[in-house]
């Protein structure tokens, strides 16, 4: 693997330009109809390096719930005979189907390596397989475009649920990953799927992935068990769990697509399952609002931000990034060994992070549909 996951113009023009020029794809985690209609998402696509967009049922239940935008497109949805749900999905796939046309040009320019636009399955389906799957399926022919990730979480029932998207040639942002070990069945299931898909005659270079492990919420967690730890040794850690997480997890990807196995599908087309940082603000006001930007420099990730995040980095970030090493890898893995030693259960956390990860979606979705019920 190499450089050219991300899409940056040939003179570096800006200090995104410059994250870009690293390697690392900036993507904004942040859609609405104001930044499509205002011409604000293309704007930051030639401005801010950004070039791929993902969204999430949070996302959404601010940007309809927040605005009047959307009020005339409910009045027209509600006049026939439209569930509330389905009024919901009518305006998300409007957003993202948008948005894709804007990002069309980069994801041709890098033939199909980037330009992506995320939607999610619902989180109420979450611990079903076989619902997100045809869910997923469903996305992909309401959209139909091909710059299209639909988003799935890495709970155990969305495990098989990637594997089979990808043995059909749909490409999937997989979400909600926290642990190491879920990420491990989570590259399983995409090289699985695509080993699937080329046993049928797919063409796997139409096939893209990103695996998104989130990041600050690691620290959030992690930062409280450490201070109820108490000791020196756990007040040295806090605010370095997070970012020793998402280094080891590259560690994992370069080993699982450097592999033998990987290389044959390679040769074949396929891509690499790109990491991508997810959930990147800094919500601990003590620490760099850049912190997991800066820290995470790496080729072939992504970067998705919000644009308040965007716009730090434009304003004071790093012009010319310094990526993370195998060196700082292997301190990581140390990192979270210590974790261990002063007493945090990295098992707990991560599962009490997934676990609130799919309750804070679940109860996004359903407060904005709750929003369009009572509108």
């Amino acid at each position: 693997m190499g450089p050219g996951g991300a899409y940056a113009l040939v003179m570096t023009t800006s200090n995104l330009h410059g994250l870009a020029a690293a390697g690392v794809s900036v993507w904004s985690d942040q859609i609405s109809k104001a930044m499509l209609d205002g011409g604000e998402l293309a704007q930051r696509v030639e401005q801010d390096a950004v070039t791929g967009v993902t969204s999430n049922p949070t996302i959404f239940a601010n940007a309809i719930g927040g605005s009047s935008d959307y009020d005339e497109q409910i009045r027209d949805l509600k006049s026939g005979d439209v569930s509330t749900e389905e009024i919901v999905k009518s305006l998300m796939a409007d957003d993202i189907r948008r948005a894709c046309d804007v990002l069309s040009p980069i994801h041709g320019a890098t033939q199909g390596r980037d330009g992506f636009v995320s939607v999610e399955v619902s989180p109420t389906l979450a611990s079903s397989t076989d619902e997100t799957i045809a869910e997923a399926r469903d996305w992909v022919k309401q959209i139909d475009r091909a710059n299209l990730l639909v988003k799935v979480p890495a709970t155990p029932e969305g495990i098989p649920a990637i594997k089979a998207l990808t043995a059909e040639g749909i490409s999937v942002n997989v979400t909600l990953i926290f642990s190491l070990e879920r990420y491990r069945e989570v590259m399983e299931a995409y090289i699985s799927g695509l080993e699937d898909y080329r046993s049928t005659g797919g063409d796997m270079a139409g096939v893209a992935s990103v695996a998104s492990f989130f990041v600050s919420r690691f620290d959030s967690e992690v930062d409280n068990r450490l201070d109820q730890a108490g000791t020196a040794d756990a007040h040295d850690l806090k605010g370095h769990l997070a970012v020793a997480n998402a280094r080891a997890a590259y560690g994992e990807f370069i080993e699982a697509f450097s592999d033998k196995r990987f290389q044959e599908l390679a040769d074949g087309g396929a891509r690499a399952q790109k990491p991508l940082w997810a959930s990147t603000s800094t919500k601990n006001p003590a620490y760099s609002d850049l912190l997991y930007v800066e820290t995470l420099v790496a080729e072939d990730t992504v970067n998705t931000m919000p644009l308040d995040t965007i716009d730090a980095y434009q304003d004071h970030g790093d012009p010319n990034p310094t990526s993370f090493d195998a060196v700082d890898i292997v301190r990581a893995e140390d990192l979270l060994d210590k974790m261990g030693q002063v007493g945090v259960d990295y098992d707990d956390v991560v599962q009490t992070l997934e676990d609130e990860g799919v309750e804070k979606f679940v109860k996004s979705w359903r407060e904005l549909l709750q929003q369009v019920e009572q509108f």
